[in-house]
């Protein structure tokens, strides 16, 4: 066996790390910079922090933001309208659930902390809806639904509906009608489409389901004689908007392809995260199936900050590693660069917000 030879960190060209020193920390943006020369969670913080910066002051990166869970019943939605505001995201794929909460937001409703005296049986009995230590009032929503409808008022019948133009009409109506921040409000007035690739899966979907069989429920009641209200309700199901979601993922290529540089900013995974990343193998697919030849778009850079690890075998675990793969992103070796943070959104993304505006107003100073 041979000897082990004692080499020298710095001769060997590797980055030394630093102790934290917080007497010397004034700022969010200097602790992050600061974590990144640790170790463990507090590196990947750091390294996410700069990933985040780096891909927002590209001026040829189209970032595109991603966002899973109960992003806004925790009180996120916040944060996700800043960024657009400040530029930060041109796009943003997301869950119904969590665009349907910020709607109640949007509109002047709470959320309230729920009580764990108060057992589930007696949540449901008052109209409350439990979102681990939340609650979403019943009432909420259907005020969410009211907003829904005077916003399809507007639409022709016959328009083929997708995700990316109901939401845009939705935050029409947010600029035209509603004072206060909101997710949609900010995506109106910035034009970054927003895009619910499960649209049904939602209290949004419910609304334009029932919206569409609402508008034929007197004619399906003077036809349906026996059977009762359940007769008529399955004579309904026959009745759908048309509500195209191809319309969603031809327009979300239109809008990265030919993009010098693309980011993906990821809050959790599920399917924004896969429906955002699967355009590399929408167009490469095309180019050998319809014997074209368009160059596929890849994320040039990355940040995902979810809780769920790699080694589960789920989708909103895996690395970006892997994802190279599949030809969804540009390996490092090509100048790829991504951080991931294995945490709970709602702990280190109002750090990496903080930061990130303190950068600004002191770039905006310098200038």
């Amino acid at each position: 066996m041979a000897g082990r030879e004692f080499h020298d960190g710095a001769k060997d060209g590797l980055e030394a790390l630093e102790p934290l020193d917080p007497e010397k920390i004034h700022s969010f943006s200097e602790l992050l910079e600061a974590m990144r020369k640790t170790a463990f969670g507090g590196r990947r913080l750091g390294e996410a922090y700069e990933t985040l910066a780096a891909m927002i002051d590209d001026a040829d990166c189209k970032v595109v933001l991603t966002l899973s869970g109960a992003m806004t019943i925790a009180k996120m939605g916040k944060i996700i309208s800043t960024m657009i505001d400040h530029g930060m995201v041109q796009a943003i794929v997301s869950t119904g659930a969590l665009v349907a909460h910020g709607l109640s937001e949007s509109v002047g409703k709470l959320h309230y902390r729920h009580e764990p005296s108060h057992s589930d049986e007696e949540l449901f009995q008052k109209g409350y809806n439990r979102v681990y230590d939340t609650l979403e009032m019943e009432s909420n929503l259907n005020y969410v639904e009211h907003v829904v409808s005077l916003t399809l008022k507007r639409l022709h019948t016959d328009q083929p509906l997708s995700s990316h133009l109901l939401t845009r009409e939705l935050g029409k109506t947010l600029a035209e009608e509603f004072e206060g921040p909101g997710i949609l409000k900010s995506a109106y007035l910035k034009n970054v489409p927003v895009y619910i690739p499960a649209f049904t899966d939602s209290e949004m979907g419910l609304d334009v389901a029932t919206w569409a069989m609402g508008k034929k429920i007197d004619f399906t009641r003077s036809q349906i004689k026996e059977g009762g209200d359940l007769a008529v309700l399955r004579a309904l199901h026959e009745v759908c908007p048309a509500f195209n979601p191809y319309v969603d993922l031809n327009h979300y290529a239109e809008e990265v392809m030919g993009c010098p540089r693309l980011g993906i900013f990821t809050i959790g995974g599920g399917v924004p995260r896969n429906w955002a990343q699967q355009v590399a193998p929408y167009i490469e697919i095309s180019n050998t199936r319809l014997g074209l030849n368009v160059q596929p778009p890849r994320f040039h850079y990355g940040v995902r900050i979810c809780p769920e690890p790699d080694y589960w075998g789920g989708l909103s675990g895996c690395t970006y590693q892997e994802g190279i793969s599949w030809g969804k992103f540009v390996p490092p070796a090509e100048g790829g660069r991504f951080a991931e943070v294995l945490s709970d959104a709602t702990l280190v993304w109002p750090l990496l917000m903080v930061g990130l505006l303190e950068r600004c107003r002191a770039k905006s100073v310098s200038s």
